[in-house]
């Protein structure tokens, strides 16, 4: 029987792992942490309905709540633009370690077996294949490797660059978050209770202040590095305006770092196969990949079953990157043209394009359901003097031309992704992907 190793706990990567164990596949999961510390001390967003393709339900009751809309401001916060997110899109909160613990649990009575303590160093290449992964605790191998490591994956930074998957990040393709929970403060009152500010402090990013009844959730990101003196600095600058948030840290208080681009554009190769962040698989304006994790893990898995040679070539692997393009990388790709753009904004055009109109509830009600920069666009009577608006601003006016220009390409490249495997036309389809986000 082949022996299919998951490199990481990623979601993606245990919810590929609980479908092909359910089919009788020997799936082994290697992550560092222990079970019963996987994820972050937060809670995460993600669309429900993600759950149902791979096997599951909603959880209890007590274990989620349903998201409130977000209200958006920009640099000078005297305009908010609110979501109106409809009744059937609504995504659902939870406590990341309770995600983790639904689906580990899940893909253990599907026979996944999960062994823990085991820092993943890098892969194990045979020619043109790869055959295992290093670890702290010795080299294991198998036939197939699915890298859930995350955006900053060893396994994938460690293929050799002739094989043309993409090793690092680039500027701007990572978001890096400071999260934190302070306790709230009695009696005061939140203008929103979900905050969300663009462009803070005329920074490229992003910061939200999110009352709940306990606490208040502070999110801030950037991207390039900061360290927690800046984090410090920043959260005072929201408490000025944020009269819930109190400085007593109730827990979370971590650094991570996000992806926030398109697509890899080669996620196989013999032997391997990158899933979720690995595979930067976000929605790329707001960072959200759970849901998408979980849509991947059902292409992936499908795939996977469905090679009874037991070999896992790229010739077989290639359905699922294929198959992952056509239902969402085509949609997602065009989508972090959308963040590209937004991180060309200065704040006064930012400012005015709230001031103006140009955007709407509309445009800001951007989910994990988000799948396709249709999701973003949307034509109204008003657009001629959105339009017009737009004209006004030689600056804004020439992003969004660029915008429009590189959108259309993405697309069209995105249309002609490769249905079969033949190496020269992948590389060269990858390569013209690749070119239009640099």
């Amino acid at each position: 029987m082949s022996k299919i190793i998951v490199a990481g706990g990623g979601h993606g990567g245990i919810a590929a792992a609980a479908l092909m164990a359910k089919s009788g596949l020997d799936v082994t999961v290697y992550e560092k942490n222990s079970g019963d510390n996987m994820g972050y001390d937060w809670t995460d967003i993600f669309a429900p309905e993600s759950l149902e393709l791979i096997g599951l339900g909603l959880p209890d009751e007590d274990l989620f709540e349903y998201k409130t809309d977000m209200t958006f401001y920009s640099t000078n916060e005297k305009i908010a633009i609110k979501q109106d997110v409809p009744p059937d899109e609504l995504e659902i909160k939870m406590e990341r370690r309770d995600i983790y613990k639904y689906i580990i649990d899940y893909a253990v009575k599907c026979g996944v077996q999960f062994q823990y303590g085991y820092t993943i160093q890098a892969p194990i290449i045979e020619g043109n294949r790869v055959v295992g992964i290093k670890t702290d605790k010795g080299d294991v191998y198998g036939d197939l490797i699915i890298d859930a490591c995350g955006c900053n994956s060893p396994v994938r930074s460690g293929l050799p660059k002739n094989w043309r998957i993409q090793n690092t990040t680039r500027k701007n393709e990572k978001f890096y978050v400071y999260r934190a929970f302070y306790n709230k403060i009695d009696g005061a009152l939140a203008e929103d209770k979900y905050k969300v500010c663009l462009l803070p402090e005329g920074i490229t990013g992003i910061g939200w202040v999110a009352s709940e009844e306990e606490y208040t959730d502070l999110l801030i990101g950037r991207f390039r590095p900061f360290d927690i003196d800046e984090a410090n600095r920043t959260a005072d600058v929201f408490r000025s305006k944020n009269p819930t948030l109190g400085t007593e840290l109730v827990r979370g208080g971590q650094f991570v770092e996000i992806p926030v681009r398109q697509p890899l554009s080669l996620m196989v190769c013999d032997g391997y196969a990158a899933i979720g962040d690995s595979a930067f698989m976000t929605v790329p304006i707001i960072g959200s990949g759970i849901a998408n994790s979980f849509r991947a893990a059902k292409i992936l898995a499908e795939t996977v079953i469905a090679d009874k040679t037991g070999e896992f070539k790229g010739e077989a692997l290639w359905n699922y990157q294929y198959n992952f393009y056509k239902k969402l990388g085509s949609g997602l790709a065009p989508l972090a043209v959308v963040k590209l753009l937004l991180t060309k904004l200065k704040p006064e055009q930012l400012d005015y394009i709230f001031e103006k109109g140009i955007l709407t509830s509309k445009e800001m009600t951007i989910t994990a359901n988000s799948t396709s920069f249709m999701d973003f666009f949307h034509f109204s009577p008003d657009l001629p003097m959105r339009g017009l608006s737009i004209l006004k601003d030689k600056d804004l006016l020439a992003n969004m031309l660029w915008a429009g220009k590189t959108m259309a390409s993405v697309v069209g490249i995105c249309a002609k992704i490769p249905k079969k495997y033949e190496k020269a036309k992948v590389i060269s389809w990858a390569w013209k992907y690749d070119q239009l986000f640099r």
